[in-house]
């Protein structure tokens, strides 16, 4: 038999004196959200009947994700960054505030301050020339109306060829694959790098434990993430998800979506691979166009003020 407590006056009060409701210092904001998160894991403890001993467990298991700083990757995992996308999606369309490219999770890999050129720029380091495919991204950022936005800047950051990401792999030098472009006058903005590789998490991590106990995979496909932000336009936090993987639709993290699949096309010609600057191997092409739509207020110019790191 169920029991159930927490809607009593007593219980009630312990919350509200719990969550610092029953004094005058502190956040308004932040005790209303304490109070909920007590509210609602109470209700989930007697809903399903927890036992003292998956309690315990769970908070051993969350002290583990802390402890390795692996929230940014299990909270994706369990599709509550996707969640937030999906209801800023639907705040948008209640407002009338349609089209352009679509968002899609940050992850937490992103670090600032990359450095800065205007229309192109080679951002590996030439590290993995015997091993990774050569990569020429190629396309412009533009209005709603398709108009071309000179000035904007295009921030792309991704994992290497063995799904790695710089600062966070301490072997790679610092701010390889990440870069910043300055589109020239036609919007357009031009970068070379390489094919990068899908990644898992880390199989003896806490993050894929979790997951494992759910039955889930914890793969992403290859990907590069993007900030794209110009004057008077909102900034766009989105990825462009390389067509062909395995885990293309089936991306643990949810990050995949319609509108945001690239197609990199290998060419193999060897006279167009020289007039690439290369020794005539094999290389290929992305093209990918990014639309933003008109920012209501400057706020919505600015990314979000998530943490972030800043080498």
């Amino acid at each position: 038999m169920t029991v159930r407590i927490s809607h009593t006056p007593k219980v009630q009060e312990l919350f509200r004196e719990a969550a610092g409701l029953n004094n005058q210092q502190g956040s308004a904001r932040l005790k209303q959200l304490i109070l909920r998160m007590i509210t609602d894991a109470a209700r989930i403890i007697e809903d399903m009947d927890v036992s003292e001993d998956e309690f315990w467990l769970a908070v051993e298991h969350l002290n583990r994700v802390g402890k390795h700083a692996e929230f940014g990757l299990l909270l994706p995992g369990l599709s509550l960054e996707h969640f937030i996308d999906l209801l800023q999606d639907a705040k948008d369309q209640q407002v009338g505030l349609t089209g352009g490219t679509p968002r899609t999770i940050e992850g937490p890999l992103y670090v600032a301050n990359a450095p800065m050129s205007d229309g192109y720029t080679r951002m590996d380091d030439g590290s993995e020339d015997d091993v990774a495919i050569p990569l020429f991204i190629e396309g412009r950022v533009l209005d709603t109306h398709g108009q071309p936005l000179p000035g904007a800047i295009v921030d792309l950051w991704h994992a290497n060829t063995q799904g790695t990401y710089s600062y966070f792999d301490p072997s790679q030098t610092p701010f390889n694959l990440r870069r910043r472009i300055v589109t020239d006058a036609s919007g357009y903005y031009r970068a070379r790098s390489i094919i990068p590789s899908g990644y898992g998490l880390d199989p003896d991590g806490p993050a894929q434990q979790c997951l494992s106990a759910i039955g889930r995979h914890g793969q992403r496909p290859a990907h590069i993430h993007a900030f794209i932000s110009a004057a008077g336009h909102r900034h766009l936090t989105s990825q462009i998800n390389l067509a062909g993987d395995q885990y293309l639709w089936d991306d643990f993290a949810y990050a995949t979506r319609e509108g945001l699949v690239g197609e990199a096309t290998v060419i193999g010609d060897a006279a167009a691979s020289r007039a690439h600057g290369l020794d005539g191997r094999r290389f290929a092409q992305l093209k990918f166009d990014f639309v933003l739509q008109p920012a209501v207020t400057a706020e919505a110019e600015q990314r979000s003020q998530r943490p972030r790191v800043g080498a």
